[in-house]
């Protein structure tokens, strides 16, 4: 695929061509000029799966579980960063560096479960623009996806369209920044105490595993930072910024924007739909979190901005499955080739086949979806941990032993939670769709 790998029995310094402990650190400005694969990340993350699995944690749990921001925080900044020390050290992405190292068949095993994890935020993202489309217009949420996704096809097909779709999408995802911060504002603001309490003790109220597992796994998840290697590739990032703080800062930014937007939502269902006791089963009730701030355009607004979202996420979370499966096939991976855009559109024609097969609630499928996107960290991760170790990585250069601690207790975290949730969520997403 091009990719040089780095000499692992030579020292850091001379593998690396410079010594890393002689890097400069950039200044503030050199380093926004740098950061970009963690904006795209977010763009992907924030898309409708997690702005319902965020409302509904508030809705359904108020305040409790607002612990969870510290722990995804820590998680999703390790998986980025080993990710990224991990390309860097071997000269390779993460897919490559595990074909290196393990074998075709073990890059193959990761790149498909990575490829599955994407899917099932897929099916979350043709669904979520779907009920978008019902929140305006209200009519069928399957129709209003098949509008979106002759869109979708025809941006990937075309040239130059992509670009101005995307300056849209970008003012909506804006838009309900401000609208959930706005709420947050007009409605008094959360309850000072009660939300300390949720971040300072941790709980797992009865029956909110499997939103716990939905929130983590949307917010971090090792599949962010294995693409942003590759999307690394696309800045042309240099050796010297995993030392001169970018990619760091690429990592930092990515993660905080993610948990302020997720973090936010779940505020606002706090405040507005848990005192009255309403959970989340269908997409009016998504409208309903905006309307102590915009009243009765709530919906419409609510609407737009999951449009938005789930646009946006569908453009990039597609390419990123297709290019995690290539990559871990050893195939094309560029972003632009044609190889890549077909499969794309065949990956979104079969997963509207899905969705539409699908007999519950819109919203429920995007929440099971969310949950099935877990699939990727207790396979792939398992891979990062064993390279992150590798002693030869740091012949001649000081041991992260900090980061390799915190990526060792974050994939036995994740797998924890992955196990005990789809225990009891995959017989149920079966289940729905056999008529069960």
């Amino acid at each position: 695929m091009g990719f040089v790998q780095n000499d692992m029995s030579k020292p850091v310094s001379e593998r690396l061509g410079f010594d890393p402990s002689a890097v400069n650190k950039l200044s503030f400005k050199d380093i926004l000029k740098k950061i970009g694969p963690g904006i795209i990340l977010t763009g992907i993350v924030i898309g409708p799966g997690n702005i319902t699995t965020s409302a509904m944690m508030g809705a359904n749990y108020g305040y409790d579980m607002l612990w969870l921001l510290i722990p995804i925080i820590i998680m999703g900044i390790t998986f980025t960063i080993s990710s990224y020390r991990i390309s860097i050290m071997t000269g390779l992405p993460i897919l490559h560096a595990i074909r290196n190292y393990y074998g075709g068949i073990a890059s193959g095993f990761c790149g498909v479960a990575l490829f599955l994890s994407c899917f099932f935020f897929t099916l979350g993202n043709i669904t979520g623009t779907g009920a978008g489309v019902n929140l305006i217009f209200g009519i069928d949420w399957r129709i209003g996806a098949l509008i979106m996704l002759g869109v979708l096809a025809f941006c990937y097909l075309t040239k130059g369209v992509y670009s101005k779709v995307e300056k849209g999408i970008t003012i909506c995802i804006v838009g309900i920044i401000v609208a959930f911060f706005a709420t947050i504002i007009a409605t008094g603001g959360p309850d000072g105490g009660a939300m300390l309490h949720g971040l300072t003790h941790p709980v797992l109220p009865e029956g909110s595993l499997t939103t716990a597992l939905a929130y983590i796994s949307t917010n971090a998840a090792v599949t962010a930072g294995i693409y942003g290697t590759y999307l690394g590739l696309e800045k042309k990032w240099k050796k010297e910024d995993l030392f001169n703080g970018a990619m760091t800062a690429d990592a930092i930014t990515h993660i905080v924007t993610v948990v302020l937007i997720s973090g936010a939502i779940v505020l606002v269902g706090a405040i507005v739909l848990h005192p009255g006791g309403i959970s989340i089963k269908a997409p009016a009730q998504l409208g309903d979190l905006l309307r102590p701030f915009l009243g009765s355009a709530a919906p419409i607004v609510m609407g737009i901005a999951i449009i938005g979202a789930g646009f946006s996420s569908l453009l990039g979370n597609t390419q990123r499955g297709v290019v995690l499966l290539n990559a871990g096939l050893d195939k094309e991976i560029g972003l632009e080739s044609k190889p890549v855009k077909i499969l794309c559109i065949a990956c979104l024609a079969i997963a509207s086949v899905i969705c539409f097969a699908y007999g519950g609630s819109p919203t429920q499928l995007i929440f099971i979806a969310n949950v099935a996107t877990s699939v990727a960290t207790p396979i792939a991760g398992l891979f990062m941990v064993l390279i992150l170790w590798k002693k030869e990585l740091y012949t001649g250069y000081k041991t992260p032993r900090l980061l390799q601690v915190s990526m060792t207790v974050c994939y036995i975290f994740a797998v924890y939670m992955t196990f005990i949730a789809l225990r009891t969520q995959i017989p149920k997403l079966i289940g729905s769709f056999m008529g069960g």
